[in-house]
Parts: structure tokens; sequence; C-alpha cells
């Protein structure tokens, strides 16, 4: 539920009410008791993160390449690989 701030046009008090969006907006003075209450418009809270973090890994797409497989490799493996042949050296 959002907090909605309010003002009198006629008095001038100010107040911030916390209410669901699907109440209308106040009318009547709480100061006053005129029916002059205007709602303000006003930029809101930001984003609010709660937890114990978020990392930039959380919501990346995943390729078709599992990274922690290609890292697992013993380095035996990777020297095993195939390389063309040596020029034979001319005497």
């Amino acid at each position: 539920m959002p907090t909605y701030e309010y003002e009198c046009t006629k008095c001038g008090h100010a107040l911030e009410v916390f209410q669901p969006m699907k109440d209308g907006p106040l009318k009547k003075c709480p100061a006053c008791g005129r029916l002059a209450l205007r709602r303000k418009i006003s930029g809101g809270s930001g984003l609010i993160f709660k937890g114990t973090g978020f990392y930039i890994t959380d919501y990346k797409k995943k390729s078709g390449v599992n990274h922690e497989s290609a890292a697992a490799k013993p380095a035996s493996a990777k020297s095993n690989e195939s390389k063309p042949a040596a020029p034979a050296a001319a005497n």
C-alpha cells in the first residue's frame, strides 16, 4: 500500500496517509474539517531490495556453453588436443 501526501487548500495543513490504491482520495481536512484536501503528486519511493543480496549473474540468460564444466577440465585433457604437425627440419 502506498503512502499518499495531502494538503488542505484552505488551511494549508499537510499530512501523509497510508491507504490502499483502490480507495478514493480523501476530501475532508482533519485540521479544519472543510472538504478542501488535495492529493499531491509525489515522486514516490524508489525500488527497495530486501534480502541477502542480488548479483549480476542472478538474472543472466544461460548460453549453450557450461562455464563450470570448461573450467573443471584437467590440464592433461587440454594438452592432448590435436595440433598441426610441425614441419620436418631440413639438414
